[in-house]
């Protein structure tokens, strides 16, 4: 199968979705990209501590919106990716069909999955965007190939 469009999930869409979401973008300009929160804080921008790890890495998060995961939103993408195992549950409850296309952000680092630096210091949130940069490459080239 081919994946032409990919959605990049996790709790709040306001620190790793977002940054997965702008990675992929960047990586894969021919790629539909978008980002969703199991438990949106709708209508927010991505969090300062993600926008400042991003920029130091000449990544932009400006102009994100969160937006909450719907079960149609499941179907309009060709791959789910989630930073925590437990997220692939939480997705296949919303959308049980989608189960298949469902896998972690961090598939190609282990079955990695990417910690939320939500409320944390700067350094966890640099930490995560480390991790975010490396699984972003991995699928890249995975799905260029």
């Amino acid at each position: 199968m081919k994946f032409e469009s990919i959605l990049v999930v996790c709790v709040g869409n306001i620190c790793r979705s977002p940054t997965g979401e702008a990675l992929l973008r960047e990586r894969l300009p021919s790629k539909e990209v978008a980002s969703a929160g199991l438990h949106a804080l709708s209508g927010h921008g991505a969090d300062s501590h993600a926008c400042l790890a991003a920029e130091k890495n000449g990544v932009s998060l400006s102009g994100h919106v969160a937006r909450q995961l719907t079960s149609s939103l499941c179907h309009e993408y060709d791959l789910i990716l989630v930073m925590e195992k437990k997220h692939i549950d939480a997705v296949g409850n919303l959308a049980p069909e989608v189960r298949g296309k469902t896998m972690l952000f961090g598939h190609w680092l282990n079955q990695m999955e990417i910690d939320d630096p939500y409320r944390k210091s700067q350094e966890a949130f640099d930490r995560t965007f480390q991790l975010l940069l490396r699984s972003a490459d991995k699928w890249a080239k995975l799905l260029t190939s």
